[in-house]
């Protein structure tokens, strides 16, 4: 059958041609623009992701650099007085006896001669310190990361510790402790993090998920170096002494020495010393 319509003469199919070419063209380009402005968008948005996370990594390791553990305040060290509480600048623990014998130690968690005075003399140093008769000052050290200690325990539970004393000071002297009982034989691994989290757990901390971070992100890093630093070039504030090794075990302000592993060990001697010591000063 014939259409009654007329076909488009070949002028007016060159015409069409062209207005349809147009519109392909004018709407190309709005496709291209479209583009150019989502990929656009989608640089600027992968700048301001990337550099977020910059700035938080920044903003991160800036924090932790600079983070210092609130309650190692006694020249980089914890203090802990009767009840086993530690001094906090919101807390002083209540004196229960009259001058109390002041005890400071220098310790690595990695340092095996620490450990040898450390576990024998615990129950000792626990009852002094409990009952009022002494005050106890930690300061946690870190210089046996490059030697003996494969994996880093020697700073990291110096971390640890003092993430127990910010967050759960009532259970620092006892996580202390706790420390010495797992610390690796020499030259071995020592425990990871989730351990470390596990034995504060056992020791009864508060706060689980604020010492976690704290023990994760090794936050006091930065303050343990610098502290360690200080520690081993500098005199003992307020004194002529100096910390030439671990343990620096001081009384009263006098220097315990030993000359072998046994007496170091012994806390019948240890205790001799204190009474020495406390005998002299007292008078």
């Amino acid at each position: 059958m014939t259409s009654n319509t007329p076909r488009p003469t070949r002028s007016e199919q060159r015409e069409a041609a062209r207005a349809k070419a147009k519109a392909m063209r004018e709407q190309q380009k709005k496709g291209d623009k479209r583009n150019r402005i989502l990929i656009q968008i989608g640089i600027v948005t992968s700048v301001l992701v990337a550099t977020g996370a910059i700035a938080f990594t920044v903003f991160s390791a800036s924090t932790q650099s600079q983070a210092v553990p609130v309650n190692a305040s006694f020249n980089d060290g914890v203090k802990v007085g009767s009840g086993l509480k530690v001094y906090t600048p919101e807390f002083t623990p209540p004196m229960t006896q009259t001058n109390p014998v002041e005890i400071k130690i220098y310790i690595d968690y990695q340092c095996p001669i620490c450990a040898i005075f450390e576990l024998p003399n615990s129950e000792q140093l626990e009852n002094w310190v409990s009952t009022g008769a002494a005050t106890m000052e930690i300061h946690p050290l870190s210089f046996l990361d490059g030697r003996g200690s494969p994996n880093a325990f020697s700073s990291r539970a110096a971390n640890a510790s003092l993430c127990v004393a910010d967050y759960s000071p009532d259970h620092f002297f006892k996580y202390n402790t706790r420390l010495f009982q797992s610390q690796p034989a020499e030259g071995a691994s020592g425990p990871e993090n989730s351990e470390l989290i596990a034995f504060a757990q056992e020791v009864g901390v508060t706060n689980t998920e604020e010492v976690s971070n704290c023990i994760n992100t090794k936050m006091f890093g930065s303050f343990i170096k610098d502290a360690t630093e200080r520690a081993l070039s500098e005199p003992i504030p307020g004194t002529e002494l100096r910390v030439t090794g671990t343990p620096g075990i001081f009384v009263n302000g006098q220097q315990y020495t030993w000359a072998t592993g046994d007496e170091l060990a012994s806390p019948a001697r240890f205790a001799q010393f204190v009474q020495l010591v406390t005998a002299e000063t007292t008078e």
